[in-house]
Order: structure tokens, then sequence, then C-alpha cells
């Protein structure tokens, strides 16, 4: 197989302002269909050749993966500090009020649906062959992209290199959980390294978000190596140009991660509050762990065809500013994979309303939109738990661990930290 990344390779998530202003200008929607302007990249100050950490990472690197050695060396020293980036990183503050309507409005317009819609058709026939392969219906795969670059339209411009090094050698270190974190840009920016010697490739050139998110679904380097897929057999996995390996290589890491098909990812839900149990149903956060007869129990009443769910549910509850009470939905377990691309249920919700969006643009019949009816907001006050930051376009960084396929008597595993990913063992 040849290169995973194709030398073009530009990044998902450039800074947040940037990402925005983009989203309101035009954008392509197949990267066959009409090339994408070039991007500038992003170019960082202080190489990494003057680091001793630095580059005893990369002697580490060279004998751990079996790589040459002064190639290693020469990659890493050529990457440079990027000064903005690990702000970037730092959770938002403490008690900052979440807004699910305003952040699904930054993904879900008429523009976005639109490029959705000629995405759909354009990649019809592949999209149905993921499902048949992989079981992932199409609009989840439509909503992934969408929300991810807009279909190939931002994917960053950032240099992979710069990016991945930063955060591996200067990870903020007033980050809650910074150790965790530079460890796990370590084993990215080491999976980066150990694919580009297999190419001839140059290191410099792949673009990305400031993580190193590649692509159209902006997969991070060790992703890359575990569910991309060349879905078109064309010899390479490209997930910069070639819609059928970015399709295809979204539902692979979907069925990895445990998609059920026929299994809806959300369900309304209403209260019965003379019954309520608020504080018990959302002590899991967005894992599923009640029965539908438990959820039932403790006040949180789905529809009809979530009350005979068979699977386990969770309690999503999705703030709504200072002024609103919370939106709830019942999660099922397709709807923590979701999370698993991204580790927010903000995220998850608006990949799903896109989809669902763009399906029903396009003249099928979309899933059962939930009737999303708030608790009164005078009897209940949210209690502050992680979120994502709403003024960011959200990261993904998925888990770096090889998925389970949760059962009755193997649950699904637990989150360690619900809002922000966090690499498992290899």
């Amino acid at each position: 197989m040849r290169s995973f990344l194709s030398p073009r390779c530009q990044p998902v998530r450039a800074a947040a302002l940037a990402l925005f202003a983009a989203c309101a200008a035009g954008f392509a929607t197949q990267a066959a269909a009409q090339p994408r302007p070039a991007v500038k990249a992003v170019v960082g100050s202080t190489p990494y050749a003057t680091r001793d950490d630095a580059m005893r990472f990369a002697d580490e690197v060279a004998a751990r993966r079996g790589l040459d050695r002064q190639w290693v060396r020469a990659t890493i020293g050529g990457a440079r500090f990027l000064p903005n980036v690990p702000r970037l990183m730092l959770p938002g503050p403490v008690g900052t009020v979440k807004n699910w309507q305003v952040y699904r409005s930054r993904f879900i317009d008429a523009t976005r649906i639109a490029a959705g819609v000629r995405f759909w058709r354009a990649n019809a026939d592949l999209l149905a062959r993921a499902e048949a392969t992989y079981g992932v219906p199409p609009e989840i795969v439509v909503g992934i992209v969408g929300v991810e670059t807009i279909y190939g339209r931002n994917m960053g411009n950032f240099r992979v290199i710069d990016a991945l090094a930063t955060l591996a050698f200067d990870f903020p270190q007033g980050h809650p959980r910074a150790a965790e974190r530079q460890a796990f840009f370590r084993g990215e920016l080491e999976s980066f390294l150990s694919t580009e010697s297999r190419t001839a490739d140059d290191p410099m050139v792949p673009l990305g978000s400031y993580a190193g998110a590649m692509g159209m679904p902006q997969f991070m380097p060790s992703s890359i190596a575990k569910y991309a897929v060349d879905f078109d057999g064309d010899g390479r996995i490209d997930l910069v140009n070639n819609t059928a390996d970015v399709i295809g290589s979204v539902a692979s890491y979907f069925k990895a991660f445990g998609w059920q098909p026929g299994m809806p990812a959300i369900y309304p839900v209403r209260f019965d509050e003379s019954r309520l149990r608020k504080d018990i149903l959302l002590a899991p956060d967005i894992l599923p762990s009640f029965s539908a007869d438990s959820f039932v129990a403790a006040g949180a009443v789905p529809d009809g065809e979530g009350q005979r769910h068979r699977g386990l549910l969770a309690l999503i509850e999705l703030q709504n500013g200072a002024n609103a009470a919370p939106t709830y939905v019942a999660g099922t377990r397709n709807f923590y994979v979701i999370t698993r691309y991204n580790w927010s249920s903000y995220y998850a919700m608006s990949v799903l309303d896109l989809g669902n969006e763009v399906k029903a643009a396009m003249g099928y019949a979309p899933a059962p939109q939930p009737v999303l009816a708030p608790a009164p907001a005078p009897q209940y006050q949210p209690p502050l738990r992680s979120q994502p930051r709403l003024d960011a376009q959200p990261m993904p960084l998925p888990l770096q661990s090889t998925p389970t396929e949760p059962t009755a008597s193997q649950p699904l595993p637990p989150a360690s930290s619900p809002r922000q990913p966090m690499p498992l063992p290899q």
C-alpha cells in the first residue's frame, strides 16, 4: 500500500475564528468535482532541533519502531513550535454556561445542508456500499463529514508535524490532565512518523487541524493507521481527495466502536415529575446505563418505541444557556458510539441533526425527530459538569484503543472523562 496521507493533506480545524469565517463563504462539495484553492500553511517559530527532550524522543521512537534514527531526528527537528496552539487546548472557564441552540446553529444551516445534499447525491453509490459493508447509514457519514469539514472545505492549514510536536513537547501545563494529554500527542506524533516513514512523501507537507487531525473526516494519525480503509481499491488511502476512502473510513470507524445497524441513536423523552430522579439518571453522564424499565421508573419516559428498546439508555442533557431550561433526549449505545468520534453530546446531536436534515432535503423520510420539551427551568438547576467548549469548533480526538463490543454481560466502557477525550492504553 502506498501513502496513508495525501501530500496535500489539509487540516480539519483551523482556529475557530477562521473556521466560522470560512463557513460563511461558498464551499466545494467533492474534491474531485472542483479543485480546492491552495491553502497557506501556518508556520511556527522555534524549530525543535535544539530541544534535548525532542531529540531524546526521536531516538526512542526510532528504536521502538525500527526507523532510521537520522530521519526521525531530522523530521522532528524540522518541526516548529506553534505559539497559539497550546492555549487552544485549555478548557473553557469553569462555570461557563453552554447553549445547545447556539452550538447547533453553527453546524445546521441552509448552506451546509445544501452542500450535504450535493455530497450525498455525488456519492450515493459509495454511501450505500458503506452501509452494506459496515452497517452505518448514509446520514451518519454525511453528518460527520459535514460537521467536521463542510465536506472537505475546511480541513485546516497547520503543518501536522508542527501541531503534533507542539502538543507533544509543549502541551499547556495549566490543563487539568496535562500529563495524560501530552502522552496522547506523543503517541500521535509517533504514529504519524511511523506512517510517513513507509512513504515517499515529505513529512513536512501534510496539513491538518491545530491538533493534527487530517482530511475530510479529521482522523488523528493513529486512527488512520487503525480504521482508515482503501475503499476504492486504488492501492492507497487518501482522506483528503478521495471521497470513497473518506466514506468507507468513517463507516469503518463507527463499526469498530460498536455501531448497531437499525438502532436509533436517540429517543424523545418526557419527565414524570412525580417520580423524577434526575440526579440518578444524570450520574453516568452519556454512558448508557439504564434499561427502559428502570429509565421509566426513575421518571424519564421515552416515546413508545423507546420504551420497547432492549438495550441500555442514558439521559442526555443539553444546556440552553442561563435563561432557558435544558433539552433532554434518551441516548442509546449508538449515540455513545458517535461520542467516540468526539466526546461531546453536543457534537453527537449536531451530527444527527445535520444528517437528518440532509436526508430530509434529499426526499427520504428522516429519522423521527424528538419533540424536545425541556423541564420547567425554576424546578431544576443543572449541576456543573464537564462540557465541551462552545467558543470553538469541536475537535475530534478519537479513543486510541482497540474498541470493544459491549454485550449484556460486558457493558459499555465508561468514559474516564465525559467530555475531554483521553487515549486508553494500547
